[in-house]
């Protein structure tokens, strides 16, 4: 009977404790903080909380989610990448010229994610054995690809279309994977970008690699001298999400089939780090999930949607989201230097 008290009573603390935790995890907040705004606009707006929107939502922050699950590994890794607005440009437009000259898809598409490859590699080899910063690194990256693109283009706008000589067949594929609909209800972009999640969280939370980033981003020097590469994991990460950006650059250039060098993707990376900060990855590096990045992401996604809605100015709107940007670094610098 005493044994049986003793049980019940360790329950209820053991109960407790589980709860503090949960409460003190950096993603509860987030998604508290997601409920919130969820439940205001609700009340806010008339439309907010149809199935349409959601699932219009659903598909808007499906490219930045995914170049998100890229900058995820980056900042975990203890570095940041800049050019991914660069890169989400140069690839799309590159794959989709290759469509007007009358490749089939899949080179074409595999071409553009070559592409995305040389630049993450480029990113890392100068971040890690050329010793440079990879804010300053990828920084020049993106003025040089962002050139490179003006350069591939002419300056001239690239249409993928019959007109142009792309192949019926082709364009019936490749408009699929941007404006079609899985069951005829979910937007393909969004199928994408939950596959491309599920497996970065496999690969981040049970993968040796993934062990490997957060013991390089928590500590280079421990992680050197536990045998572990450090400049081949972050050359890795960097790798990733040039691919990743790469592919929501293609999917971009399938969803609306035009795009123009000086325009496409110009200041997208500042989202993609926005969303990334607000998940709960850290500057400093060794912080981050896969999970976080995803309510970063609608953190982002959702408060957009809310303004439009609403009917807010865009100026404002930028507004709002570089607050969000500061609000989420200052929060992180501030957790970070807080004394356990």
């Amino acid at each position: 009977m005493a044994d049986a008290v003793r049980t019940g009573a360790r329950a209820p603390a053991a109960d407790r404790l589980t709860l503090a935790r949960l409460l003190r995890a950096r993603e509860a907040g987030v998604f508290i903080a997601l409920l919130v705004l969820c439940l205001f606009l609700s009340f806010a707006t008339d439309g907010f909380l149809t199935s349409l929107n959601l699932l219009n939502v659903g598909r808007q922050i499906s490219l930045l989610g995914i170049m998100a699950v890229g900058m995820t590994f980056v900042l975990i890794a203890g570095e940041v990448d800049l050019s991914v607005g660069s890169t989400y440009a140069f690839s799309g437009l590159a794959t989709g010229m290759l469509i007007i000259a009358g490749w089939a898809l899949l080179p074409a598409i595999g071409v553009g994610l070559l592409t995305g490859v040389a630049i993450g590699l480029v990113n890392g080899v100068l971040s890690t054995y050329g010793r440079l910063p990879s804010l300053i690194a990828t920084l020049g990256m993106l003025s040089i690809v962002r050139g490179a693109a003006l350069i591939l283009t002419n300056g001239q706008p690239v249409t993928v279309n019959a007109r142009n000589g792309a192949l019926p067949e082709v364009l019936q594929t490749f408009g699929f994977m941007g404006q079609g609909y899985l069951f005829s209800i979910i937007p393909m972009q969004l199928v994408f970008f939950v596959i491309i999640a599920a497996l970065a969280w496999v690969v981040l939370s049970f993968s040796n690699f993934g062990f490997r980033v957060y013991a390089v981003g928590g500590s280079a020097k421990a992680a050197r001298v536990s045998g572990i590469s450090v400049n081949s994991v972050k050359i890795c990460a960097f790798v990733l999400m040039g691919v990743l950006a790469a592919f929501a650059g293609i999917l971009s250039l399938a969803f609306l089939p035009s795009g123009q060098a000086g325009r496409t993707g110009l200041g997208l990376e500042l989202d993609v780090i926005a969303a990334t900060i607000v998940g709960g990855a850290s500057l400093s590096g060794g912080e981050g999930t896969i999970l976080g990045t995803i309510l970063g992401v609608l953190i982002i996604g959702v408060m957009r949607n809310g303004l439009v809605l609403m009917g807010v100015s865009p100026f404002v709107q930028e507004l709002m989201i570089g607050l969000v940007i500061i609000i989420a670094v200052g929060i992180d610098k501030w957790s970070t230097r807080r004394p356990s």
